[in-house]
C-alpha cells in the first residue's frame, strides 16, 4: 500500500520570521496528520533554518532543484551532495518553471535526477503538459517523452527510489485544476508506462498531483487509485491550508 506524500514547494517565497511562523504552524497541527508523509521545500538560503525548525519532527526537508554538476566552475549552482549534507531528503527536478523559464531540457532534467540519486537524495521528478499540448491531445506523448528521458539515462530500477509529480502546466498557479478524473487518467498512464518495464517498481511508485491542490479538493484527488499525494505550491505557504491538504489523506 503506497503512502500519501504531501510536499510543499515554497518557490521564491519566505523570510526568517515568516518561515518560523509557517513551520511552527505546520508542526502544531501535525498530530492530526495520520496517513501522510510530509515535506517542505524552501529556497536554498533557508534550508539550514528550516532544517533546524523541523528537527525532531516527522516533516522532511527538500530542495527545489539541484545542479547536474557535483562541483566545479558553475557560479550560482548548488550541488546535490551539498543539499544532502545540509539535511535534505528530497530534491525537486524538472519543475515546469525550470523547464519554461530557464530552458531546462529533458536531458538536463534527467542529469539532475541522476545527480540527486547519486548524492542520496530522493528526486521528485515533475512532468506535465502545456495547455496547447492538452488541447492538441498530446498529453501522453509529452509525459512519455519526459519520463523516458530519465528512465533511458538511469534505468527502470532507479525509479523505485524516486517520486513523480504530474503537474499540468495549465493548472499551476492559475486556479484551474484538472478534474480528479483527468488527473487520474494521466497518473494511470504514468504508472502503466513504468509497469511496462517493471511492474514491481510501478506498484510502489508514489505519483503526486500538482496543480492548484487545495484543502477542498485534496480528498477527492487523493481518493483516486493512482494519485498518491500532492506537490503543493501556493497552499503550502499557509499552515492551515497545507495541513488541510495533509489531513485529507486521513
Amino acid at each position: 500500500m503506497r503512502k500519501i506524500l504531501v510536499a510543499g514547494n515554497w518557490k521564491l517565497n519566505g523570510s526568517l520570521a515568516g518561515n518560523e511562523a509557517l513551520v511552527s504552524g505546520i508542526l502544531a497541527g501535525m498530530s492530526n496528520v495520520q496517513n501522510a508523509d510530509v515535506a517542505v521545500c524552501p529556497p536554498y538560503p533557508y534550508l539550514p533554518q528550516v532544517r533546524d525548525l523541523l528537527s525532531g519532527s516527522a516533516v522532511k526537508l527538500g530542495s527545489q532543484d539541484n545542479s547536474e554538476h557535483e562541483q566545479g566552475a558553475y557560479t550560482g549552482e548548488v550541488a546535490a551532495p551539498m543539499l544532502k549534507e545540509i539535511g535534505c531528503h528530497y530534491a525537486i527536478v524538472g519543475h515546469s518553471e525550470r523547464r519554461s523559464l530557464y530552458g531546462e531540457t529533458d536531458a538536463i532534467t534527467a542529469s539532475k535526477f541522476e545527480a540527486a540519486q547519486k548524492a542520496g537524495l530522493v528526486p521528485i521528478l515533475c512532468v506535465g503538459e502545456l495547455l496547447e499540448e492538452r488541447e492538441n491531445g498530446t498529453t501522453e506523448e509529452v509525459v512519455a517523452r519526459q519520463l523516458d528521458a530519465v528512465v533511458d539515462l538511469v534505468g527502470i530500477a532507479a525509479m523505485a527510489n524516486s517520486v513523480i509529480a504530474y503537474e499540468p502546466v495549465w493548472a499551476i498557479g492559475t486556479g484551474k485544476t484538472a478534474s480528479p478524473e483527468q488527473a487520474q487518467a494521466v497518473h494511470e498512464f504514468i504508472r502503466s508506462r513504468i509497469a511496462a518495464q517493471d511492474a514491481g517498481v510501478a506498484e510502489g511508485l508514489q505519483i503526486l498531483y500538482g496543480g492548484s491542490v487545495k484543502p477542498d479538493n485534496a480528498a477527492e484527488l487523493f481518493a483516486k487509485p493512482d494519485i498518491d499525494g500532492g506537490l503543493i505550491g501556493g497552499a503550502s505557504l499557509n499552515a492551515e491550508d497545507f495541513l488541510g491538504i495533509c489531513t485529507a489523506a486521513n
